[in-house]
């Protein structure tokens, strides 16, 4: 773990540079602040192991349907 003191004007672009995700969740507790990066959870193919299993936002027979309608619009 690293620690550097700097001026807090100093905190926007350190903190850009130090975290690679769009969101970031802060709490503050007894006066210490901790900042935790946050995942995109949107991607749809995140929780996917194997074929779709275990993944309730894309059941097996959404997916057969997504691909006849690409199929249909390549037509």
């Amino acid at each position: 773990m690293n620690e550097t003191v700097m001026d807090i004007n100093a905190l926007p672009s350190l903190l850009f540079r130090l975290f690679s995700t769009a969101k970031v969740s802060v709490t503050e507790a007894n006066g210490i602040v901790q900042v935790v990066p946050i995942k995109d959870e949107q991607d749809c193919t995140a929780g996917l192991r194997g074929i779709l299993a275990g993944h309730d936002d894309m059941s097996v027979d959404k997916f057969l349907e997504r691909m006849r309608a690409d199929k249909e619009l390549d037509l």
